[in-house]
């Protein structure tokens, strides 16, 4: 990889469950990503940094039960600026027979609480090396 990845991570909507969304940030720096850390933020201001930060990827922590509308609306805003190559990571509590909902809605891979940092950072390889193999 020639360039560095870079990371939007934000916690989606009004959560307040901060601690895993910045220990995974963390983690990714640590594994030579740049990260720009958002905090709380509804999709269309998740969207707006993304474009501005020239996003990579986007993750997406949630621990609220938003995770049906507000993960997806994240994806279809990208597509509409025509970021279809903005991956769309999603973590946290999440109930397991929801995955496939969110997948269809184009989240590339949904994270539960035993994720290993290793798992997140090999499918953000995988996923950008997939990605420049299509360029």
């Amino acid at each position: 990889m020639n360039k560095r990845i870079k990371v939007v991570m934000a916690k989606l909507g009004l959560d307040i469950h901060w601690r895993g969304a910045v220990a995974v940030s963390r983690l990714l720096r640590d594994a030579g990503m740049e990260v720009v850390y958002l905090g709380n933020q509804f999709p269309e201001a998740i969207v707006s940094a993304a474009i501005q930060e020239g996003a990579d990827v986007v993750g997406l922590s949630t621990l609220g039960g938003n995770h049906l509308t507000l993960g997806p609306k994240v994806v279809r805003l990208l597509r509409d600026q025509g970021m279809d190559d903005v991956m769309v990571l999603m973590g946290g509590v999440i109930p397991p027979d929801d995955f496939p909902a969110l997948k269809k809605a184009g989240i590339t891979e949904v994270f539960g609480p035993e994720t290993t940092i290793e798992e997140i950072v090999n499918c953000i390889h995988d996923g950008i090396k997939l990605r420049e193999s299509v360029s």
